[in-house]
Protein backbone atom coordinates (compact mmCIF):
# COMPACT_ATOMS: atom_id res chain seq x y z
CA UNK A 1 0.00 0.00 0.00
CA UNK A 2 2.01 3.00 -1.24
CA UNK A 3 1.42 6.40 -2.75
CA UNK A 4 3.48 7.17 -5.55
CA UNK A 5 4.31 10.43 -7.32
CA UNK A 6 6.43 11.33 -10.76
CA UNK A 7 8.51 14.13 -11.21
CA UNK A 8 7.10 16.89 -12.56
CA UNK A 9 7.25 16.80 -15.93
CA UNK A 10 3.75 17.53 -17.86
CA UNK A 11 3.15 20.86 -19.46
CA UNK A 12 0.26 22.92 -18.85
CA UNK A 13 -0.99 26.42 -17.30
CA UNK A 14 2.38 27.33 -16.70
CA UNK A 15 4.37 25.26 -14.77
CA UNK A 16 4.65 21.44 -15.07
CA UNK A 17 2.64 18.34 -13.20
CA UNK A 18 2.85 15.35 -11.45
CA UNK A 19 0.83 12.49 -11.26
CA UNK A 20 -0.40 11.12 -7.86
CA UNK A 21 -1.69 7.54 -7.80
CA UNK A 22 -1.83 4.66 -5.22
CA UNK A 23 -0.63 1.13 -5.59
CA UNK A 24 -4.01 -0.42 -3.76
CA UNK A 25 -6.85 1.47 -3.91
CA UNK A 26 -8.69 4.63 -4.50
CA UNK A 27 -9.84 5.16 -0.83
CA UNK A 28 -5.92 5.30 0.48
CA UNK A 29 -5.12 7.55 -2.44
CA UNK A 30 -7.87 9.96 -1.90
CA UNK A 31 -7.18 9.81 1.60
CA UNK A 32 -3.70 10.42 1.59
CA UNK A 33 -4.95 13.84 -1.15
CA UNK A 34 -7.30 14.61 1.76
CA UNK A 35 -4.64 14.58 4.67
CA UNK A 36 -2.60 16.73 2.04
CA UNK A 37 -4.88 19.55 0.91
CA UNK A 38 -5.17 18.61 -2.61
CA UNK A 39 -8.42 19.28 -4.27
CA UNK A 40 -10.85 16.57 -5.16
CA UNK A 41 -11.43 18.63 -8.16
CA UNK A 42 -7.80 17.51 -9.18
CA UNK A 43 -8.74 13.74 -9.66
CA UNK A 44 -8.64 12.81 -13.15
CA UNK A 45 -10.42 9.42 -13.53
CA UNK A 46 -7.34 7.37 -11.44
CA UNK A 47 -4.62 9.83 -10.46
CA UNK A 48 -4.50 13.33 -8.85
CA UNK A 49 -2.35 16.17 -10.99
CA UNK A 50 -0.47 17.94 -8.75
CA UNK A 51 2.08 21.19 -9.35
CA UNK A 52 5.57 21.27 -9.73
CA UNK A 53 5.28 23.46 -6.33
CA UNK A 54 3.85 21.01 -4.35
CA UNK A 55 6.21 17.73 -5.37
CA UNK A 56 8.48 18.00 -2.56
CA UNK A 57 5.63 18.67 0.21
CA UNK A 58 3.84 15.84 -1.12
CA UNK A 59 6.91 13.61 -0.85
CA UNK A 60 7.49 14.75 2.90
CA UNK A 61 4.20 13.85 3.42
CA UNK A 62 4.84 10.14 2.64
CA UNK A 63 4.42 9.75 -1.38
CA UNK A 64 7.15 7.45 -2.67
CA UNK A 65 9.16 9.39 -5.67
CA UNK A 66 9.17 6.61 -8.90
CA UNK A 67 9.93 7.33 -12.63
CA UNK A 68 6.74 8.24 -14.85
CA UNK A 69 7.36 4.72 -16.09
CA UNK A 70 6.98 2.95 -12.93
CA UNK A 71 4.48 4.74 -11.59
CA UNK A 72 2.46 3.51 -14.74
CA UNK A 73 3.67 0.00 -14.07
CA UNK A 74 2.63 -0.16 -10.77
CA UNK A 75 -0.70 1.24 -11.29
CA UNK A 76 -1.87 -1.18 -13.98
CA UNK A 77 -0.04 -4.11 -11.93
CA UNK A 78 -2.54 -2.54 -8.99
CA UNK A 79 -5.63 -3.10 -11.29
CA UNK A 80 -6.66 0.62 -11.01
CA UNK A 81 -5.97 1.93 -14.09
CA UNK A 82 -8.02 3.69 -16.26
CA UNK A 83 -7.35 3.36 -19.79
CA UNK A 84 -7.17 5.82 -22.13
CA UNK A 85 -10.17 5.17 -24.32
CA UNK A 86 -12.18 4.92 -20.89
CA UNK A 87 -11.15 8.82 -19.90
CA UNK A 88 -12.43 10.47 -22.77
CA UNK A 89 -16.02 12.81 -22.27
Amino acid sequence: MTVLIDPPAWPAHDTLWSHLVSDSSYDELHAFADRAGVPRRAFDHDHYDVPQARYDELVASGASPVTGRELVLRLIASGLRVPQRDKRH
